[in-house]
């Protein structure tokens, strides 16, 4: 089976904020390590040398860490090899590979290896590549409601996608 989803524009937008979602889910503990080291180093050099200017700095780590991933997800739209990440597309899905259509003579295809994981969000599918590269499929760009339990089961063969167990589930041992 071959799923065709309808024509759809990545918004540069709903990149960031897809982009910087994953980063806080994924790297959430190194703003929280700055945040601590800072806070350590501080009571260590109070035992020396009394200060306060350094509780300041432990925000400002964190904020610096927070532009830096802010700065690339916001430039990446406008980099001249990352366009066509951001035109208007359509994709057939299958269980073989990905195509992606500009219009129906200029594609490319995606192998199901380059796809390292995947998630199931409230309001669509997002496909990881890499830290910052992925595939977002809300789920307003398949054609009916078949298509979509279609590609979540394809998720789940490819073992892409994993199934979140509910603790009334999961059987007591």
């Amino acid at each position: 089976m071959i799923v065709k989803t309808k024509k759809y524009q990545l918004d540069p937008k709903e990149f960031r904020r897809l982009g910087m979602r994953r980063i806080l889910r994924t790297q959430w503990w190194l703003p929280a390590s700055i945040f601590a080291g800072i806070i350590v180093l501080n009571l260590l050099l109070n035992l020396v040398y009394p200060n306060l200017w350094i509780y300041f700095l432990a925000p400002l780590g964190v904020l610096l860490w927070w532009l830096f991933w802010y700065a690339q997800f916001t430039g990446i739209p406008y980099m001249e090899q990352n366009k066509p990440m951001f035109e208007r597309l359509s994709y057939e899905i299958s269980s073989q590979h990905i195509l992606i259509k500009k219009n129906p003579k200029e594609g490319m295809v995606l192998k199901w290896d380059m796809i390292k994981g995947a998630e199931k969000l409230k309001d669509g599918y997002l496909l990881l590549m890499g830290k910052v590269q992925f595939l977002w499929f809300p789920f307003s760009v398949f054609q009916s409601e078949k298509d979509i339990k279609f590609v979540e089961v394809l998720l789940k063969r490819k073992e892409l996608l994993r199934e979140k167990r509910h603790p009334e589930t999961v059987s007591a041992k």
